[in-house]
């Protein structure tokens, strides 16, 4: 059993997904919960050196002013998730990794995420190297404080708006002069997290559909510091549905005709999500896999409601209308409701250890291999859940002693 002391810096520290898996990891360290949802706990990983729940420290950035507890009470009190006991015996811990949580940086992000911010520092004037170099200083200064072997980011923050790109960003030596220039906009904040995280040779996984560190200059950035990164936009409801159960329309040769699914929920991500542009990011995701599953087009169709009474909870219904032997249509309905933390912060967790992991081996660019955790996975273009869940077990037995 190693010693290691690792890090887990999450960018939107106190949102819904962030709180929920700072939680989870301090009721794990105590042997409060069990690891249900925990696809790292499945006996596929026993042989993997993965780092336990007590060797993680927990920091962030974030543009709102509060902290772990208020934001699990908050979450506790609006959708009736957490167990008080638990809640209150992690409370030490809590405290202690609020006190990490640093200002982050709303540049670029958008305006309805501009408007969630109530933290000066957030909202400050800064060229796009001034904000990477802040950020990069406080990534330093907790892996110093807290004399951490590791560190791994993860970014859970708001949807932003869809980021046109140009010629700069097909290339490091064109961009990187242009990160002093504060006339325009150059990134986007998703992305200067990751450059500061990348250019210190940490992993990087994002689990949002921003831009984060999905273009090719920035992914050169993360190959000359030997750093591993994967994304994007974790897949934890409607979309999970859809690449389990197109693959069997196809291996049953049956023609979908038409895919239709409308989500609701309410939490902060919803609200985000009411905004035109911010929604945009979200179905481009969300849209593409039944094409690429089947080898064709179905007429499709995504919608997103915000309904702010639903909180944390999310509900989606699909109505799948498809073609038989002898022409004959039929269809299929589901409806799909889960809490959204409560799905996506186990899922945060185990891409952080299987990040920390690749690191260790020395292992550096895209993590394929996590394709079986995103709706739009980097350097995948296999969207079937059980193929992509196969290129993970593939690899996990190719690195332990048992797939020696």
């Amino acid at each position: 059993m190693n010693n290691r002391r690792v890090g887990l810096w999450l960018i939107g520290a106190f949102g819904g997904v962030g709180s929920t898996a700072a939680l989870g990891l301090a009721a794990l360290a105590r042997n409060l919960m069990d690891t249900t949802s925990l696809v790292t706990a499945l006996p596929l990983f026993a042989d993997c050196d993965l780092d336990r729940p007590e060797q993680f420290t927990v920091g962030g950035h974030d543009i709102r002013l509060t902290n772990y507890a208020q934001a699990v009470a908050e979450l506790h009190e609006r959708s009736n998730v957490f167990d008080a006991g638990v809640m209150q015996a992690c409370q030490p811990t809590l405290a202690e990794w609020s006190e990490n949580v640093r200002p982050g940086t709303v540049l670029n992000a958008g305006s309805t995420i501009v408007r969630l911010a109530d933290l000066p520092e957030a909202q400050r004037a800064e060229s796009a190297r001034a904000a990477v170099e802040r950020i990069r200083a406080d990534l330093q200064a907790f892996r110093a404080k807290h004399h951490l072997d590791q560190v791994v980011v993860v970014s859970v923050a708001s949807t932003e708006p869809p980021f046109e790109l140009g010629d700069n960003h097909q290339s490091l030596e064109r961009l990187t002069p242009a990160l002093e220039e504060a006339s325009r906009p150059i990134l986007p904040a998703s992305s200067l997290y990751a450059w500061a995280a990348l250019s210190l040779g940490l992993p990087y996984i994002n689990f949002t559909p921003s831009l984060g560190a999905s273009f090719p200059a920035i992914q050169q950035l993360g190959i000359e510091h030997r750093a591993v990164f994967g994304g994007k936009d974790g897949k934890t409801g409607e979309t999970l549905l859809k690449t389990v159960l197109a693959p069997m329309f196809a291996l049953r040769n049956m023609r979908i005709l038409s895919w239709v699914g409308h989500n609701i929920f309410g939490n902060r991500d919803g609200l985000v999500l009411d905004d035109p542009q911010n929604k945009a990011s979200k179905i481009r995701t969300k849209d593409q896999v039944i094409s690429q599953i089947v080898g064709y087009k179905p007429q499709t169709h995504v919608s997103i409601e915000y309904i702010e009474s639903l909180d944390d909870w999310k509900t989606a219904w699909d109505h799948i209308h498809f073609q038989g032997f002898l022409g004959v249509k039929m269809s299929m309905q589901f409806t799909w409701q889960g809490c959204d933390s409560i799905l996506a912060a186990p899922l945060l967790l185990d891409l952080a250890r299987l990040a920390l992991f690749a690191q260790r081996r020395g292992e550096v660019g895209v993590l394929r291999h996590l394709a079986c955790f995103f709706k739009s996975p980097m350097g995948v273009d296999e969207h079937d859940f059980f193929k992509q869940f196969q290129m993970l077990e593939q690899y996990v037995k190719s690195q332990t002693p048992a797939g020696a």
